[in-house]
């Protein structure tokens, strides 16, 4: 099975929108460029998680997914540490 891959552009746009969504679900008011980095970095972070386990995301959507949940690991890591 080949591996789905996304560009630099499209990794920009949805963990940009990764990055808002979490930000919406968790809410933590932060601006466009913490929410695309967020979500770049959250799925980076959750590929890696759910990859210890066995669980794969591939393409856009797996992306997308993968970009929500580890944003949403950060924010509450972030939340952990500043309390």
């Amino acid at each position: 099975m080949e591996d789905a891959q996304i560009g630099w552009i499209a990794a920009i746009i949805i963990g940009g929108l990764a990055g808002w969504i979490a930000s919406a679900l968790m809410g933590s008011g932060t601006g466009i460029f913490l929410n695309i980095v967020l979500g770049i970095v959250g799925a980076a972070v959750a590929s890696f998680l759910f990859g210890i386990i066995g669980v794969g995301f591939g393409g856009w959507i797996g992306y997308l997914v993968a970009g929500v949940l580890g944003a949403c690991i950060l924010i509450g890591l972030a939340r952990a540490i500043r309390r």
